[in-house]
């Protein structure tokens, strides 16, 4: 058992809370039974687990590395706070989209973790086909994304790419890109029976690059009825998705 927080193995575990080293080693951290079990469901690698003493390990991971840290060790890792026992060190899924894709999220410059998280979440309930996230995103795999998904990180397609060439493979497809912004748009309601739909939503500041907005095929919003400003991007997310998924 290793009991010291000095310890290589442990140092090595830290450095992915960096983004630099989990892409340097492909591999990120998982934290608790739930988002361990989520990965094993859905076939992702799992390299090796990190477990406290007494923890009972799931019989689906039993051929699983384990390497057993006393409680101290593991609060070290975790970046909870209140650690389940266990953690996992799991390998990237370097996925692409393939085969036919009706709708897909275009995510420009989204900064916040946990409204990723919220749209990937309601992307995998809405049965969105896939994710795609432009330069300057959040990284999908910071600890606070991961745990916003609630392991819906695991069920759904999704890759980092530049969003204008995505922008035209996509329209050479048939599909029709709709960017949100808060002018010169029309209603969302209005955008009815499209076969393959490209969603692009952006910053929560500065909303979608304009760059991006002019190749769209259409602007969209959703009405303001009260004083608000505008909508948080995790509930705008959900509410087009749904809307278009009809």
């Amino acid at each position: 058992m290793i009991t010291s927080i000095k310890n290589e193995k442990v140092k090595n575990w830290k450095k992915l809370h960096r983004r630099k080293e989990r892409l340097k080693t492909n591999t990120f951290l998982i934290d608790g039974i739930h988002l361990i079990q989520e990965a094993l469901n859905s076939n992702w690698v799992i390299q090796e687990l990190i477990v406290v003493e007494g923890y009972e390990i799931p019989n689906d991971a039993k051929d699983i590395p384990v390497e057993y840290v006393s409680e101290n060790v593991l609060k070290e890792i975790s970046q909870t706070q209140t650690p389940q026992g266990i953690i996992a060190v799991v390998e990237m899924n370097n996925t692409n989209v393939q085969g036919a894709n009706e709708l897909v999220i275009l995510l420009d410059s989204l900064q916040d973790p946990g409204n990723m998280g919220t749209i990937i979440r309601t992307a995998d309930a809405a049965g969105v086909d896939a994710v795609i996230l432009g330069e300057g995103c959040v990284d999908l795999y910071n600890d606070k994304v991961i745990r916003a998904t609630q392991g819906s990180l695991f069920h759904i397609p999704i890759y980092t790419a530049t969003l204008e060439q995505e922008i035209h493979k996509l329209q050479t497809q048939g599909f029709t890109i709709l960017a949100t912004a808060l002018h010169d748009a029309v209603d969302y309601t209005e955008v009815r029976n499209q076969n393959k739909v490209g969603l692009i939503l952006g910053n929560e500041g500065a909303g979608v690059t304009s760059s991006l907005l002019d190749i769209a095929n259409q602007r969209i919003n959703i009405p303001i009825y009260g004083k608000a400003e505008s909508l948080n991007v995790g509930i705008a997310a959900g509410i087009l998705m749904y809307h278009l998924k009809k």
